[in-house]
Formats: structure tokens, C-alpha cells, sequence
């Protein structure tokens, strides 16, 4: 009889440890991996969905094997809060990676790519800004127009000086912002934008900062000088001469202002594919070098005109070693021609006009 309830009990102590043994088998069998799938699923948690509907909506989306068994882990670790949001999971995370991220808040972040090319003035920049975040280019403007932020990165990058806060220049970070293509958080604020491509500007100036600092230029006028160049010529070689004849042209030498038509155009804010005018020419304005008052002989414009590339601001660093002081640019091909005398540019350039009405 002893021998009979012995057995008994064992039988039933067999039976629950295998119970037991089978639970805990099940339990962390339950919390692996659904598969080996690494392929992306994209996974919402709405505010104020409890744990329990997040669990189920887990195991509907097949990205956990049992919703019972997350919901016994969270009952056993009460303090593990669930934060709403976008979350970017795959079959083979386990459940508790899962979880782990959830409770992070570890979010899928989305991005965008912006291309900003060489050539282009902040109006454009400030475009493509709110084409590629949809924001109001007025807000754009209010940002780069608020004196307490232009402050606060002077004193950070050592390449912005108090030349940009010249109450004359349109935009105190022109020039300044360098053309690149760049990727962007999508609900990136226009200061990290910003802050970001000044960033660039810094690592690409890295580089270059003993010639900067050497230079008979202050920064601010080696960037507004690589502007004029940008816009003036395509090579290098050409850009090295652009910036011969720029040297030349604010050397005592000269007599009169540089005479440059693309510090016109920004001058009086037209595209350059728009006739500028007489009226235009004369336009008594800090970055007007075709005025002839008087007011820009021998001077660079008051800032840079666009964003330059490193080529152009190499240029205006090394310029080339000619004598030449005047050039003209074809415009059905875009080659530049050097004179050294104005006889010869204008000879030149009546040649240039007669070519391109023939074509």
C-alpha cells in the first residue's frame, strides 16, 4: 500500500515537473524569433494603446509567436513603459529585442536627400529648403534673418567673422553654405539644415586654412571673391585667371570698379538669364561693380553671390600668373577668352557677338 502511494506521488510530481519544465520550454521557445526574415516591416504603436492590444497586434503582424507569453514577461516587469510611434521590426528579432525597442522609443527614422549645386544664391537655396521639408519660405527667411542665431554661429565656426553681419548684405550666410548633397532627418528644423551644411563648409575649409589664414584676404573676401569666379568661369585654369584679373582689377592699378555682370544680377536680384538694364547697370548698390558713382572702384562686393565650389575657391586663392585684365565669356559655349588690353576685348567681343548671331 505504502509502495502504491509512493508511486502515486511520484507519478504526479514526474507529471508537474514536466509540466513545469514544459511551460519554461515553451515560454522561452515562444520568445525567439519567428524566422530568419530580416526584411523590414514597419510596425505603428497609436498613443495610449495598452500593452495588451500592442502585444496582439504583434502576433497579427507575425512578428512574435505568442501574444500570452510577451503579456506574462510585461506583467513581471511592470515598470517597462511601451512608447508610440514608427517603429521598423523584423521576423528575426526576438520578442524581447522587440520589446526593447519599443521601450526605447527607437523609432524608424525617415530621411531625405538635398542637393545643393554650386552656383546657386540662398533665394534658390531657400527654395529647394522648402520644396524638400514643405515649409513656408518665410519661415526659411525668418531663420536666417534672426540676428541672435547668425551671432550664436559666428562665435562657433572660425570661418564666419563680423563681415557678415554687414547690414548691407542680403543674407549673412551666403557663400557660406556649401553645395553638396546631403541627407536629412524628414522633420529635420531648418537650424539643424543650416547648421549642418556649415558643418561641411568647415570640413571641406579644413584643408585650405593655412593658405586662408596667409592670404591678403580676410575669409569674407576670398568667399566673395570664389563667388564672382564660380559664376565668371567653368575650369580651373579659367577660374585661376578670373582671379588674376580680380586681383589686378583691385590693385591701384586700375581705375574704376571690377565690372563684373554677375554682381549685377545680384544686385538687383534677377535670374541670369533675364537682360539687365541700363538702369540695372548703374544701380548704386555695395554689390554692384558695374556702377560707375565711384562708390565700388577697387572693391570687392559687400558678400559673396552664391554658393562657391572648393575649385573656385582654390582659384581665388592661387590665382594664375598672366597679365591679363580683361576676359569675355562666349555665351552659346561657355569658353572664357583673356585680353590684356581693352582694344583687344573689345575687338573680341564684337568677334563673339558676330559668331553667335550667325548660329
Amino acid at each position: 500500500m505504502k509502495n502504491k502511494k509512493l508511486i502515486i506521488c511520484l507519478s504526479i510530481f514526474i507529471l508537474l515537473l514536466g509540466l513545469i519544465l514544459g511551460g519554461f520550454f515553451y515560454y522561452h521557445s515562444s520568445l525567439k524569433p519567428v524566422s530568419n526574415n530580416n526584411e523590414p516591416i514597419i510596425f505603428n504603436v497609436e498613443p495610449l494603446t495598452s500593452k495588451k492590444e500592442i502585444a496582439q497586434n504583434l502576433k497579427a503582424a507575425n512578428l512574435i509567436k505568442s501574444d500570452t507569453t510577451l503579456l506574462i514577461y510585461l506583467f513581471f516587469n511592470k515598470d517597462i513603459n511601451l512608447q508610440a510611434g514608427e517603429y521598423e521590426l523584423s521576423q528575426n528579432m526576438s520578442a524581447l529585442d522587440i520589446l526593447n525597442k519599443i521601450a526605447k522609443g527607437d523609432v524608424k527614422l525617415n530621411t531625405v536627400n538635398m542637393t545643393f549645386v554650386e552656383g546657386k544664391n540662398m533665394n534658390d537655396l531657400i527654395s529647394l529648403i522648402s520644396k524638400t521639408f514643405s515649409v513656408e519660405k518665410s519661415d526659411i527667411k525668418s531663420v536666417l534673418e534672426d540676428k541672435e542665431f547668425i551671432q550664436s554661429l559666428v562665435e562657433k565656426y572660425d570661418f564666419l567673422t563680423n563681415e557678415i553681419l554687414n547690414d548691407n548684405i542680403y543674407y549673412a550666410l551666403e557663400g557660406y553654405l556649401f553645395p553638396d548633397t546631403y541627407t536629412f532627418l524628414e522633420n529635420a528644423s531648418i537650424e539643424e539644415v543650416i547648421t549642418k551644411m556649415l558643418d561641411n563648409t568647415n570640413l571641406k575649409l579644413s584643408d585650405l586654412k593655412v593658405q586662408l589664414t596667409n592670404s591678403n584676404y580676410t575669409i569674407h573676401e576670398i568667399m566673395t571673391k570664389a563667388s564672382i569666379i564660380e559664376l565668371e568661369a567653368k575650369s580651373l585654369a579659367d577660374r585661376q585667371k578670373v582671379s588674376q584679373v580680380i586681383d589686378k582689377r583691385l590693385s591701384n592699378a586700375w581705375v574704376g570698379p571690377l565690372g563684373m555682370d554677375v554682381t549685377t544680377y545680384y544686385a538687383v536680384q534677377k535670374d541670369m538669364s533675364a537682360v539687365l538694364t541700363i538702369n540695372d547697370l548703374n544701380v548704386v548698390n555695395p554689390y554692384n561693380t558695374r556702377d560707375q558713382s565711384g562708390l565700388m572702384n577697387n572693391k570687392l562686393p559687400v558678400g559673396p553671390i552664391c554658393s562657391p565650389s572648393l575649385s573656385s575657391i582654390e582659384a581665388a586663392l592661387n590665382p594664375s600668373a598672366t597679365n591679363y585684365v580683361w576676359f569675355v565669356a562666349n555665351v552659346c559655349t561657355g569658353e572664357v577668352f583673356f585680353q590684356e588690353t581693352n582694344n583687344e576685348f573689345i575687338a573680341k567681343s564684337y568677334e563673339l557677338r558676330q559668331v553667335c548671331e550667325l548660329n
